[in-house]
């Protein structure tokens, strides 16, 4: 199964050699001359019968994926911050409206210059979710979107892409698949992070334990209500990065940042040099800019970006509007 969208890419010279790409141990056609054509949405087309088809790009030749250097999550964003920059986090969640506009949407979010990619997995009860992502769930899987699906997906796009993939699952379609299982199937499609936002933190030690057997940079969440020696010991065991969550409450925009943010920023990189993204609220480039003048290593929009792609009436016009969007806050980023 292709998920492409029909249309074309042009190649551009201004793409930074900076950016790794990475993947498995597959063979990706790849242009002589660049690792990556450049996407954009105005690139992407259906034909007048709304089939879609692999886009056209210029001549290839093969070349091993592993032979390509790969980062980790932590390492991409501890260069981003060796930079002296602020890592741009994009969610989207997986297919809403359908798996090929995710698959276009991660690469043109790959494109537009994302540090790391925020992928998730579409649940019945994402309870910390608020309604712009509830909703794209319930579209998802309207739609027929399944974990082996989403996986098979991510398997066809993340040797594409120049940045990590962190996917975010909700506990029950792990328990469902056993943890084990889950683990090598995640690593398998290629993607290099997890974040399980209702694992309790007593139960992160046995998952830990598959995630590291499987190379996986298993991310923990903090926020404003956890205890000091609880957030010690969370980014102590926390990988890839310290997801601080912004506010008590659900997902959504918010007009204003919480400023008690900026403290808990300090705090947390009081006891860890590992990288700290900040998400939930962030939904403008005032936000963005905010959050990175207060410390924070990378910013995560999450229902902000659905919005973009998801609220709209076809897909065309989706892509159209997350590219513009996630340009813009990235540009709003130092």
């Amino acid at each position: 199964m292709s998920f492409a969208l029909e249309g074309s890419a042009s190649l551009s010279s201004s793409l930074p050699p900076s950016r790794p790409s990475r993947g498995g141990g597959a063979v990706v056609a790849v242009p002589k001359k660049l690792a990556m054509p450049t996407v954009t949405a105005a690139t992407v087309s259906m034909n007048t019968q709304g089939r879609r088809a692999t886009p056209s790009v210029p001549a290839a030749v093969s070349v091993p994926v592993a032979n390509r250097r790969s980062l980790s999550v932590a390492q991409t964003l501890s260069r981003v911050r060796d930079q002296g920059k602020t890592a741009f986090i994009p969610y989207i969640t997986a297919g809403d409206p359908d798996l090929v506009t995710t698959a276009a949407a991660l690469r043109l979010l790959d494109a537009c210059g994302a540090d790391v990619i925020e992928l998730g997995m579409p649940s019945s009860d994402p309870y910390v979710d608020g309604p712009v992502i509830r909703a794209s769930a319930a579209r998802a899987l309207a739609g027929g979107a399944t974990v082996d699906l989403v996986l098979s997906m991510l398997k066809e796009v993340t040797p594409e892409l120049s940045c990590p993939v962190v996917l975010l699952s909700y506990l029950s379609p792990i328990v469902r698949r056993g943890a084990g299982s889950f683990a090598a199937a995640v690593k398998e499609s290629g993607v290099q992070g997890l974040i399980v936002p209702d694992l309790p933190y007593g139960g992160a030690c046995a998952f830990r334990h598959e995630a590291r057997k499987n190379d996986l940079e298993l991310v923990l969440l903090t926020t404003p209500a956890t205890p000091t020696e609880r957030m010690k010991k969370i980014t102590k065991a926390s990988k890839g990065f310290i997801y601080l969550v912004s506010v008590i409450g659900v997902t959504g925009p918010r007009e204003t940042m919480n400023l008690g943010v900026k403290d808990l920023i300090e705090e947390i990189k009081q006891v860890t040099d590992k990288a700290v993204a900040v998400g939930f609220g962030i939904s403008t480039p005032d936000h963005v800019r905010q959050i990175a003048e207060w410390g924070a290593d990378a910013v995560i929009i999450g229902s902000a970006m659905v919005k973009q792609l998801g609220e709209v009436d076809s897909p065309i016009e989706g892509l159209k509007r997350l590219e513009e969007f996630a340009r813009n806050l990235k540009g709003a980023l130092p």
